[in-house]
């Protein structure tokens, strides 16, 4: 590997080697620009790719800028690394329960945490291809890579080793994204810790992590380390985890976190962190509690911060807090000619988020309506997420705490998956569907799932909210036989009950009466 490569990705091996000739190759030399872009983006995560490959397939010129990783956090430190080590941890974990299913492991079994590490990095690498920077410029995209710089309201200067350019444009898109925030921990600086950005590196299991953060990363990796064999801890500010998900929902899945071996410390306060004889100590006080902890390594997952160091916003006069760029329903910030798209300026820090957002870049960039009109705005989204421990927490909508602050009244309905066949048969059957309809209608606000596919099982409820239909057409669709995915049904048809009447009972029984005349 060379010097450029070492930089950038570690360990060293072939398969970051592949990695980094796709999405930073060292001997990228930047286009020289030819007139004005109809659209430039700054930064080639998901957002930004998204915007770009749109925008040059429609025939737009486009240029693509991207500093480091062109694939972002997704492809590189996010959900694709992790879910890789997440699909290792569950191999680990359904071994121990193998003599469940008749199969019995012998003793001496071999556990190799560099296999599985090796095992993602080639998958990451495999998958890479798809956001490389020749494929772009294959498809008519101008990538360029450098640090840019907004040098006035309509000029980008790139800097860096692939050559100097500056780039004059119709309209901007900002899509640098967002990155770990460093919480002001006593002493976390000075011991050092892994983010997302560094944990994918390891090539050796930590014997014992601490966690700082029960949060969806924390969540996921606390519960993935734990099943690879780490002694984790993990400490979380808050009470129990996943504070912002359904209260229920999110005991399921801490009380199999605690079946892992995960040691949770809930309500920590003054957390500490401090070194010696190579060692980390962490030190919390949680629920009257003092407790001490040595660890190895630490591991932060305690929120973003937004990417907009470096970009010259003021020149460009665009407006930025602490959560990120400001921008309208729109996507437009407060300079009218760039808009914004992804983690630098959403509450939605995922993925499909970020894909979302660069269609209505799309949109309202490159065919502004004359009028004013027909323009995307982000109000009329429908966002699903997924915690993807194991059960897997997924949502969609409104929580009935939100919709009884917006004063809308709903009913709520739950449905567990002990009840579904296959889900017992699977040996699955710990979660639920859990739904909130509109009084009076059947319009569905809001859905949770928790299954051990509940990110794929949510898509059916999102479909159905998208496209403006209710409950009774979910109740009218068939469902597989067996499938988890009937639990959906289910708590609808719990619906359908609950509104069958007493007096709907008794006209039918009047009906039936006479038919029998």
């Amino acid at each position: 590997m060379s010097l450029h490569d070492q930089r950038l990705v570690l360990p060293d091996d072939e398969h970051n080697r592949q990695l980094v000739a796709n999405v930073h190759p060292a001997n990228w030399v930047n286009p020289e620009p030819t007139g004005r872009y109809n659209i430039v983006v700054i930064g080639a995560g998901t957002a930004g790719l998204i915007t770009a490959v749109i925008a040059a397939s429609l025939g737009a010129k486009v240029a693509l800028i991207e500093k480091h990783l062109m694939g972002g956090d997704c492809l590189n430190v996010g959900c694709v690394p992790s879910k890789g080590m997440i699909r290792a941890a569950r191999a680990w974990s359904d071994l121990k329960k193998a003599g469940e299913f008749g199969l019995h492991i012998p003793p001496g079994v071999t556990y190799d945490f560099g296999a599985v590490m090796a095992r993602m990095r080639k998958l990451r690498a495999r998958i890479s291809h798809n956001d490389s920077a020749h494929r772009y410029k294959s498809l008519g995209v101008d990538v360029l890579i450098g640090q840019a710089h907004f040098a006035g309201p309509d000029t980008i200067a790139v800097k860096g080793e692939a050559g100097n350019r500056s780039l004059s444009f119709v309209k901007a898109a900002l899509c640098t994204g967002a990155r770990a925030a460093a919480p002001p921990i006593p002493g976390l600086q000075e011991a050092g810790y892994l983010t997302n950005e560094t944990v994918f590196s390891l090539t050796e299991l930590p014997p014992r992590l601490g966690v700082i953060g029960a949060g969806p990363i924390g969540c996921e990796l606390a519960q993935a380390f734990a099943r690879l064999g780490s002694q984790v801890t993990l400490i979380e500010a808050m009470h129990g985890i996943l504070p912002n998900e359904d209260r229920e929902a999110a005991h399921l899945v801490q009380q199999q976190l605690v079946r892992d071996g995960v040691t949770l410390h809930c309500c920590g306060k003054d957390l500490t962190v401090s070194q010696a004889d190579g060692e980390k100590r962490l030190t919390v006080e949680s629920h009257g509690q003092h407790y001490a902890i040595t660890v190895d390594d630490i591991l932060v997952g305690a929120g973003r911060q937004p990417n907009v160091e470096g970009l010259g916003l003021e020149a460009a006069g665009v407006q930025y807090d602490k959560t990120g760029v400001i921008v309208n329903d729109r996507l437009q910030t407060t300079n009218p000619r760039i808009f914004a798209a992804g983690d630098i300026c959403s509450r939605y820090k995922f993925t499909h988020a970020a894909d979302a957002m660069a269609q209505i870049v799309i949109q309202n960039a490159l065919f502004p309506h004359p009028l004013g009109l027909g323009y995307a705005g982000v109000d009329s989204l429908v966002m699903p997420w997924c915690t993807f421990t194991e059960p897997e927490i997924a949502h969609v909508g409104l929580y009935e705490k939100d919709a009884n602050a917006k004063g809308l009244e709903v009913e709520t309905y739950t449905f567990k998956l002990d009840e579904v066949d296959r889900a017992i048969l699977d040996g699955d059957e710990e979660g639920f569907a859990r739904v909130h309809i509109q009084k009076g209608t059947d319009k569905i606000v809001g859905a949770t799932i928790v299954a051990a596919h509940a990110g794929d099982m949510i898509n059916e409820f999102s479909v159905l909210m998208r496209a403006g239909l209710g409950a009774k057409s979910l109740a009218a669709t068939i469902h597989p036989y067996p499938t988890q995915a009937e639990v959906s049904k289910k708590v609808i048809n719990l619906w359908r009950k609950a509104h069958f009447t007493q007096r709907s009972k008794s006209l039918l029984v009047k009906l039936f009466a006479m038919l029998r005349r």
